[in-house]
């Protein structure tokens, strides 16, 4: 409490924590505001129903939700959410990594990564806008959900315009935080959507209590688990390898310089939530598929019996979420694309080779090739624990959900994208209060040293 109190006796510290504050009750605010013509009450009820029942198309409409902060449901200005950034940035970070010109930009410095910004909010309205004819097109076209939105070619292109301005104004309310305010301003957008929920989900647990002993029991379990899985993700998150190097001496007149030693911290989940939201996606594709064709076998568009009947029902009940081949086949792509990201993102010849040019060597390894062979031999085992967790988090919150009888509103606070989310952006976030207490001689969150006299 003394550490939060001094927060506010610091001016520009009080000034920043303010200015997020406010720009991120604009967020908020906007999730409140829909597109003439539509439905919303009808369209967030049906939406609500489909995400809880938890099947394929709810499954894609929760994620959505889930990044949209809840506007997707309320068909709001900011229907789209940061979602269209974030993979702009994404398509720019694995562009940089294959094309010469944007690797050579990255290498510039700031100057560079100015250029790269500037590349990705362009290509952010182009993905905004596209988007938004899809999303829209596409609900228009669902029998359940045609008959809430106007029809003709002037709604589509309204809507789509004002979705797309949505997540522009979002886009630029994040980095407005990122200058004037305290935290990463994106991640703080998609990590308070997510908090938005969480009193739903109490009401929820609340709805299903009833006064018993095994009732007691249960919730006591739940939240129990709760909060070892908050301490899991802390302790995997804050993981590091570290890696000791030395830094060569150098003699300028009667003076040595160097021959210190220091660590290189290699982090055991380095590609962070990427990939169980990547694994999340390709597997709803077929089950999007698989869904529809079964819905056609039911609705009798589509004539039963014979080999196909049989193919779609097999594929039907065995990419159900919760089902033992969905969860095999969601723990290898997690492997898969742990892997994958950690490639992309880590680079072990350009490190040997930075450490080259500085003078610092690992005691026993030599420099260059040899450095570069071991940083990539170590980044692999440590990767395979990262992948182990993330694959735990993911399917958990299936396992809550079939062996409590939860719906999977409430079991998405215990893993996936949502307790990832939430925890690591709140790391950060008092990472950085901290930083800025310790820099004042004030007591932080996490340390005892740096007391004010």
């Amino acid at each position: 409490m003394e550490a939060l109190l001094s927060i506010f006796k610091i001016p520009d510290l009080r000034r920043k924590v303010l200015i997020t504050l406010v720009l991120l009750a604009l967020c908020r605010l906007g999730v409140y505001i829909p597109i003439p013509g539509v439905n919303t009450e009808e369209l967030r009820r049906l939406v609500d129903s489909l995400i809880k029942a938890g099947d394929p198309a709810g499954r894609i409409l929760g994620l959505i939700n889930l990044f949209a902060g809840g506007a997707f449901a309320n068909c709001a200005i900011f229907g789209l959410g940061v979602m269209p950034y974030i993979s702009a940035s994404i398509i720019f970070q694995l562009l940089a990594s294959v094309v010469p010109s944007l690797e050579q930009l990255q290498k510039e410095g700031e100057a560079g990564r100015k250029r790269i910004t500037q590349y990705t909010r362009y290509a952010t309205v182009g993905l905004c806008f596209l988007q938004g004819l899809i999303t829209i097109q596409g609900l228009r076209a669902t029998p359940r959900m045609g008959a809430l939105f106007p029809q003709g070619f002037e709604f589509l292109m309204m809507a789509s315009i004002m979705l797309t301005t949505g997540s522009m104004l979002l886009m630029w309310i994040g980095e407005q935080i990122d200058e004037y305010g305290i935290g990463n301003g994106i991640s703080l957008i998609i990590m308070i959507g997510i908090l938005d929920r969480f009193p739903g989900a109490i009401l929820e647990v609340a709805r299903q209590f009833t006064p018993s002993l095994g009732a007691v029991v249960d919730v006591t379990v739940m939240v129990g688990l709760f909060v070892g899985v908050i301490l899991g993700i802390i302790f995997i998150t804050e993981a590091q390898r570290r890696i000791p190097f030395q830094q060569a001496k150098h003699v300028r007149g009667t003076r040595v310089y160097g021959g210190q030693r220091h660590y290189l911290p290699l982090r055991v989940n380095q590609a962070s939530i990427f990939p169980i939201i990547f694994a999340q996606s390709l597997l709803m594709l077929p089950a999007t598929i698989v869904h529809s064709f079964r819905q056609m076998y039911e609705t009798g568009q589509w004539p039963r019996g014979g080999f196909g009947d049989k193919f779609w029902t097999m594929m039907y009940d065995n990419l159900q979420s919760g089902t033992f081949v969905y969860m095999l086949l969601y723990v290898a792509m997690i492997f898969f694309f742990s892997f994958f990201w950690t490639a992309i993102t880590f680079n072990p010849k350009d490190m040997a080779n930075n450490m080259k040019d500085y003078g610092t060597f690992i005691p026993g390894i030599r420099p260059g090739a040899r450095t570069a062979e071991y940083l990539e031999k170590i980044m692999t085992r440590i990767t395979i624990p990262g992948a182990v967790f993330l694959s735990i988090i993911a399917i958990l919150p299936d396992l809550i959900s079939s062996k409590m009888e939860v719906t999977h509103w409430v079991s998405g606070f215990y893993g996936g994208t949502s307790i990832l989310i939430v925890v690591g952006v709140a790391l950060d976030l008092v990472r950085k209060i901290e930083a800025q207490l310790l820099m004042r001689h004030y007591e932080g969150f996490m340390r005892t040293s740096g007391r004010r006299r």
